[in-house]
């Protein structure tokens, strides 16, 4: 429906590694040891689905592409980006991978019926730049900030150039590429 009605360019995120969230890691709880990735302590199996969900969408992206050729569809790849980061967290400066910020305690310092910010629950961690998530649901503003980087450079690498993405009519149609002159 966007591309009939002119779209030319998207950016389609695939999903995260569900199983790394300490909401489902707590709703999880006391699965079989042999359920958890021994390097990150993640669910195996719902990181498993999370890459089943990005195999599929990866497929109709493509079928879309064959279906309009003119269009740009690139597949945002948050999953690989994310688990970079759960396989070395000290590389990038993260000390707790798997608890929340702003939590209530209890192995992921998440708890569905207290959440972050409501009443009595209105403190969190001392350093949210160490934690990868911030409430159990959310990564902290660290996080996002790492997978916006990769995610833009790895964008500005699988296009030849931006007139590839934005056509010179549609860019200064829509004036979405500042001229020369105000850059």
């Amino acid at each position: 429906e966007l591309i009939e009605l002119g779209a030319v360019t998207f950016l389609v995120p695939g999903n995260f590694p569900f199983g790394c969230s300490p909401t489902y890691l707590t709703l999880f709880q006391g699965s079989d040891k042999d359920q958890y990735d021994p390097l990150t302590g993640c669910l195996t199996w719902l990181n498993q689905f999370s890459q089943y969900h990005n195999q599929l969408l990866r497929k109709e992206l493509e079928k879309i592409r064959n279906l309009h050729p003119d269009t740009n569809i690139v597949y945002a790849d948050y999953y690989s980006t994310t688990l970079r980061i759960y396989h070395s967290p000290n590389k990038f400066g993260f000390k707790e991978t798997l608890k929340a910020c702003c939590g209530t305690g209890g192995l992921y310092d998440y708890n569905l019926s207290r959440a972050c910010g409501y009443p009595p629950l209105r403190q969190c961690c001392n350093d949210p730049s160490s934690y990868m998530s911030w409430d159990g649901i959310h990564y902290t503003e660290a996080v996002n900030r790492l997978i916006a980087n990769v995610v833009f450079e790895e964008l500005m690498n699988s296009i030849h150039s931006l007139n590839n993405l934005c056509p010179a009519s549609t860019i200064n149609k829509l004036r979405m590429i500042y001229p020369k002159s105000e850059m």
